[in-house]
């Protein structure tokens, strides 16, 4: 990246085989345990940045764990940042420093990670930062804002031999691993298909109005990364997901959870086919993306992934408003947070199995068991070499589909893709969406 940092560094162990992490493999063979050089009775000093929703919430979970503590609230917002500090307290052991440029907790030697919970926008431009300043990285999914930063953030990650969570907590979920064991032990056969979806009721963004900028408001960091433009008083703290320029839509918002558990699920890295249908049926209004989206991905190896997208119409699938159906020779899983249900060929229940603690899956900012456990593995991967249950090399592959869907969607066509990268075959149109524009200084390189 071309602003460069100067850093004070604590020494970590440094080994070759760092480079990959042992996690290009993914998860069919378990990653190596890794030392830092740290003592497993160090806590890991985290920065956390962005505040707005799920930003609280991993602040809290790092605050609260017992091998973590939160260094640094960072916040471009002066009003959110005052409110995280006072709503932070009784979980701090002690008082995190408040600043509004993230990049200040990274000139910090005691910084460990920097936790990102920030726009779409900001994910890969932070994490590269984050990595060449030597720190570890939670980024929340979907980790990049095109199909070209999931390529640099996975490059930086090797280049400079830190970790990269992905923040798709269902990794962690027992139950999940669990129906994950099963269809890889065969109890279904072989999977062929699986389809994921997610269902809510949003409603309207209206039109948005030019105004200034609200004075508690660093609008220009606030943009970072991406081209400037006015200030619009129906984009922060939230619609900034349904605009091109900052968001990625909701199946790079919701739908890179699904497919993740859905390609893991069938066994399958990248597709050879990429076709999406649908589109902002429900209000006219600013809204960029679709609210209602069919995407198929095909796969070399004779299987299907279906994704549907439904942003404004809460209908559920199977009775649940998100989750994921594998199809398989000799049965099939239905699985979301909550648990899975395992059905021979036809339809009967074989096996059923809850979470303990049911989650609300359509919850705004997604406060669960599983984020608990999902920082808990960052923690002790940090600590003393556990492996990463979402290393930046697997879970890229499934941030390249939700890319590739929306490529799809712009285009309007069929896209052949490489089955070894994704990358889009012989459509030079098409490849024009694989990046971006940044604003001057601020793009990203590894």
């Amino acid at each position: 990246m071309n602003r460069k940092t100067t850093i004070g560094r604590r020494e970590f162990v440094r080994d070759a085989s760092l480079a990959g992490m042992g996690l290009a493999i993914g998860h069919r063979v378990p990653a190596p345990v890794v030392s830092f050089g740290r003592s497993p009775s160090e806590k890991v000093a985290v920065a956390v940045m962005g505040l707005n929703g799920r930003g609280m919430v991993l602040a809290r979970n790092f605050a609260r764990a017992p091998n973590t503590e939160v260094a640094y609230l960072c916040d471009v917002d002066a009003t959110v940042l005052a409110k995280a500090q006072g709503d932070l307290r009784p979980d701090a052991t002690k008082a995190p420093k408040g600043i509004g440029d993230f990049r200040r907790a990274l000139d910090d030697k005691d910084v460990d990670a920097l936790v990102i919970a920030a726009p779409d926008h900001w994910h890969a431009p932070a994490a590269i930062l984050a990595l060449e300043a030597g720190k570890h990285v939670y980024v929340e999914k979907p980790a990049s804002h095109n199909p070209r930063e999931v390529e640099l953030l996975v490059g930086a990650q090797q280049k400079y031999a830190r970790l990269v969570q992905i923040g798709n907590q269902q990794r962690s979920a027992v139950r999940t691993m669990e129906a994950m064991q099963l269809i890889r032990d065969g109890v279904i056969g072989r999977p062929y298909l699986a389809r994921a979806w997610y269902a809510n009721t949003r409603g309207t963004i209206g039109r948005g109005r030019a105004v200034p900028p609200p004075a508690n408001l660093d609008y220009e960091l606030w943009q970072g990364p991406a081209p400037r433009t006015p200030y619009r008083d129906n984009v922060i703290h939230y619609n900034w997901h349904w605009f091109r320029r900052w968001g990625t839509g909701e199946i790079c918002n919701n739908g890179t959870h699904e497919i993740d558990v859905a390609r893991r699920a069938l066994g399958v890295e990248y597709p050879t086919r990429v076709s999406s249908a649908g589109g902002r049926y429900h209000f006219e209004d600013d809204w960029e993306f679709t609210d209602t989206q069919e995407v198929v991905f095909e796969f070399a190896e004779g299987k299907t992934l279906i994704w549907q997208g439904q942003s404004c119409n809460g209908t559920p699938t199977l009775g649940r408003g998100r989750g994921t159906q594998v199809l398989g020779t000799n049965g099939s899983i239905v699985l979301d947070r909550d648990g899975y249900v395992h059905y021979d060929l036809k339809g009967k229940v074989v096996r059923e199995a809850r979470e303990a603690a049911i989650a609300d899956g359509l919850a705004f900012a997604g406060n669960d068991a599983h984020t608990t456990a999902h920082i808990e593995n960052f923690a002790n991967a940090v600590r003393a070499g556990e492996p990463l249950r979402s290393p930046v090399a697997d879970t890229s592959r499934s941030l390249m589909l939700c890319h590739l869907g929306n490529i799809a969607q712009y285009t309007g066509r069929k896209l052949r893709t490489e089955p070894t990268s994704g990358r889009i075959i012989d459509d030079p149109e098409a490849m024009k969406y694989w990046s971006r524009e940044y604003a001057a200084t601020w793009a990203p390189t590894i």
